[in-house]
Formats: structure tokens, C-alpha cells, sequence
């Protein structure tokens, strides 16, 4: 991916486990917005559904060897069934064959409040959920 490249506009779906390894693959290098992977393995949802939604890119100008990276909001399902919003940078690498949510109804499932994903960022769900009823 190229610097004018558009931040990917898609939500991302993924299970515990697949959270886990981005967790630990953000650690690994050392980037900026992540949670520590023990804590998300202990807290979260072990058969819930996590979502991931692109914001800017993130090139951190002081560490010119790490690769340009999407940074994403993160709702993760605890084991209580409550939800927490969090921070992931992922590279696009990692991102890009992640689950991708296919319709209205998959993404408000995992809607915690009214305006959570697309068009608090300024984009129309029907660009990223396009069979809406």
C-alpha cells in the first residue's frame, strides 16, 4: 500500500483467538495502540465477536523503520457479555484478510451505542453494509 492510498473502509469481524495474535503481533512490534494480549486473553469473550474499524493511518515519523501501520478502533466483547472500546494499530498486511462484516445485522450486533462504526467517521454504512432493508 502507497501514502495516498485510502484508509480501508471496512469492518472487520474477528474471534478471540485472532484478536489475541494481532494483540501479540502489535507487541512483538512494539506498536503504539494495543492492549497487552494476556489481559485480552483473560477478559475477553472467549467465543465472542470483536470488531475492528479503520481510522487514519499511523507512520510515526520517529521510527522510520516500522512499517506504516492502519490504526483501528477496537470493540471487544467481555465475558460478561459488556463491551469495551479500545485501540489496535494493525498493518495491512494483517488486516486485510480478516472477516469482513457482510450486513446491517452482523455489524449492529456488535453495535454498543447508536453512531459506533461508519458514520461516526464521516462515512455512509451503505458503503460498508450495503444490504441494509
Amino acid at each position: 500500500m502507497n501514502s495516498d492510498e485510502p484508509v480501508p473502509r471496512e469492518l472487520k469481524v474477528l474471534d478471540t483467538a485472532s484478536l489475541v495474535r494481532l494483540e501479540e503481533r502489535a507487541c512483538e512490534l512494539t506498536l503504539n495502540q494495543r492492549l497487552d494480549p494476556a489481559w485480552v486473553q483473560a477478559h475477553a469473550a472467549p467465543d465472542g465477536s470483536h470488531y475492528l474499524w479503520p481510522a487514519p493511518w499511523n507512520s510515526p515519523p520517529h521510527r522510520p523503520g516500522i512499517t506504516r501501520q492502519i490504526r483501528c478502533e477496537l470493540l471487544i466483547t467481555l465475558h460478561a457479555g459488556d463491551r469495551v472500546m479500545s485501540l489496535l494499530d494493525v498493518l495491512p498486511g494483517d488486516f486485510a484478510p480478516l472477516s469482513r462484516v457482510t450486513s446491517r445485522a452482523e455489524g449492529n450486533a456488535g453495535q454498543p451505542t447508536s453512531g459506533w462504526f461508519p458514520e461516526r467517521q464521516g462515512m455512509a454504512t451503505e458503503q460498508v453494509l450495503p444490504d441494509q432493508p
